[in-house]
């Protein structure tokens, strides 16, 4: 941007603090390449405590079936209705969403919406907007939020603020095969899935699957002349699961050098071939890694001698530092770092240690806070989204739901919830403020005839909590192929404040592990959690597994849970 029209739209917002009006457009700026969208926000009338907004949106790139606009308050304002538009708030953050009538936006075309708000103090004016993660009234838009920039990073003004925003998402065509042989999975065969990359093999494909090139070229095609965002899921690191045997790797404790050479190296190389700029690739990066180092580590009596392990030799901490580097200098690559659950991170002594363990690592092996685009939560597992029927606040004839068996005393009943406060905290331990959150919703619907149409009876706590629970599984604890469980929210982009995504990142039907020991070449071991006979550990409170009896090995098509998940289904299919 040149000095002249910096200052211009400087002193416009000034003047626009000081009148209640953002004025969108710098007039007669010639030479100057055309705003990507302008965003006009005039507060009409303003009391002692409120105000009504008309703001105008005018989209100057290419057409749009949908959109989303979002901004921060620089003071307590706060959204109380709204019209002609889809409007939630989390903290300062606002996002406007079209309704089903007024989401096509054509090339020159403009759509307008309202709503009513309350302050205390000053009510100033946003002073920057975003349409679909592009910054409006500015030159050619650009990354919102980008922090300092890495040494040594290219320059790029390519990134938008959520990846997912008015993009399609890539359909692997294997899974889709899969989906689409089974008795009505053609119902679900289009829905995007995550392609896991867990063995170097993958990388170039094994086993007559797909390589990431492959997979890549796919998309290509079936990306066309709009936006499409590929979801990979990398998942190699040395010691790789350390308290779950179905998921352990090819690598040893110490084999962090040819993670770095064989795996990371590699995959970078491809994401960065300029063939593919035009993707935008969402990484998923370690799986149940670092939250390992938190509650599966002396002296917690979880711990495993493995976690204790890569807890001493810190390799896991390098890994994914190394990786978020990496991966994070490819300017068209989404980096989202591992949250884990609510059911496993969301008490007092997990929630807040996790976001240090993964800051450490976003600061390791020459990474930056600023590789890290986001986080997700619920990945391969089961917590229901929303447990309508109770709160964290509630309490039955003077307790609170946190002294039931199944909350016990944890902060969160639900993944959302948890993944909006894992944001906040995240932000407030000095990630960027731009980050997003995504929610693995492939296998949390928890629907079909058992689920709860309404509040348990108030007799007890648990009576209480037990009866009105979507979750149907025996402990938050249990995570591996369970029975009962059903397809979630179908992926979607911008579903909730804070939350960049639903998305399916564990491919329904895949199997999470063996129900009996395999011999196998992929470093997959037996995990007695996958056993529907095994009684339990401390880390599910000693319950029974409630896993499906029969299934192969982790990754591997069970036919028997796709079939499962099809019939719980919420929303149901």
């Amino acid at each position: 941007m040149s000095r002249t029209r910096t200052a211009l739209l400087a002193a416009l917002a000034l003047v626009a603090g000081a009148s209640g009006t953002a004025l969108a457009v710098v007039p007669g700026d010639v030479g100057i390449a055309a705003v990507p969208c302008t965003v006009d926000y005039k507060v009409q009338n303003q009391w002692d405590t409120g105000f009504t907004t008309a703001v105008t949106i005018t989209n100057n790139s290419a057409a749009k079936s949908s959109w989303s606009l979002k901004w921060s308050y620089a003071g307590n304002q706060k959204v109380s209705n709204f019209w002609n538009s889809k409007i939630s708030q989390s903290g300062t953050a606002v996002t406007a969403n079209n309704e089903s009538y007024n989401g096509s936006l054509a090339t020159g075309a403009s759509v307008s919406f309202g709503f009513q708000g309350t302050y205390s103090g000053t009510n100033a004016v946003p002073t920057t907007f975003t349409l679909d993660g592009v910054t409006c009234n500015v030159d050619g838009g650009g990354p919102t939020d980008p922090g300092p920039t890495d040494p040594g990073t290219p320059g790029t003004g390519t990134r938008v603020d959520n990846p997912y925003a008015g993009a399609k998402v890539y359909v692997n065509p294997e899974w889709s095969a899969n989906a689409a042989a089974e008795p009505g999975g053609s119902r679900i065969a289009n829905q995007p899935t995550g392609v896991w990359l867990d063995r170097v093999a993958a990388i170039n494909g094994a086993g007559g699957k797909m390589g990431l090139r492959a997979h890549l070229d796919e998309a290509l095609k079936q990306k066309g002349s709009g936006e499409l965002a590929v979801q990979l899921v990398i998942y190699d690191l040395p010691g790789r699961d350390c308290a779950a045997l179905a998921s352990n790797g090819e690598f040893g404790p110490t084999d962090i050098d040819k993670y770095k050479t064989q795996y990371i190296d590699p995959i970078a190389a491809i994401l960065a071939d300029s063939k593919y700029a035009s993707l935008r690739i969402v990484t998923t990066v370690e799986l149940d890694s670092l939250p390992n180092l938190v509650t599966n580590v002396s002296p917690r009596n979880t711990a495993t001698p493995n976690c204790d392990t890569m807890k001493s030799n810190g390799n896991y901490i390098k890994g994914v530092g190394y990786a978020l580097n990496k991966l994070g200098d490819v300017p068209n690559v989404y980096n989202y770092v591992d949250a884990g659950h609510h059911g496993w991170l969301g008490w007092d002594d997990n929630f807040s240690a996790t976001v240090q363990t993964i800051k450490q690592a976003a600061t390791a092996e020459g990474a930056t806070v600023n590789d890290v685009h986001g986080f997700i939560t619920n990945t391969a597992n089961y917590s229901a989204l929303k447990e309508p029927y109770y709160t964290i606040n509630d309490s039955v004839n003077g307790k609170s739901v946190r002294e039931s068996k199944w909350v016990d005393w944890n902060r969160y009943v639900d993944e959302l919830s948890y993944a909006q406060a894992f944001r906040q905290e995240a932000v407030s331990q000095g990630f960027p403020s731009g980050v997003g959150m995504l929610i693995d919703t492939s296998r949390n619907g928890w629907g079909g005839s058992a689920r709860p149409t309404g509040p348990g009876a108030k007799t007890d706590v648990n009576t209480y909590v037990d009866g009105g629970r979507l979750d149907r599984r025996l402990n938050t604890g249990n995570w591996c192929n369970q029975s009962g469980a059903g397809l979630g929210e179908r992926p979607q982009a911008s579903p909730a404040a804070g939350i960049d995504a639903y998305v399916w990142i564990k491919p329904p039907g895949e199997s999470d592990g063996a129900s009996s020991a395999v011999p196998n070449d992929e470093g997959k071991g037996f995990d007695r959690m996958c056993d529907p006979t095994y009684t339990g550990n401390p880390r599910n409170n000693n319950n029974m597994s409630g896993a499906l009896p029969n299934a192969p090995l982790s990754g591997h098509w069970f036919s028997a849970q796709f079939q499962e998940l099809m019939k719980n289904a919420y929303p149901a299919l």
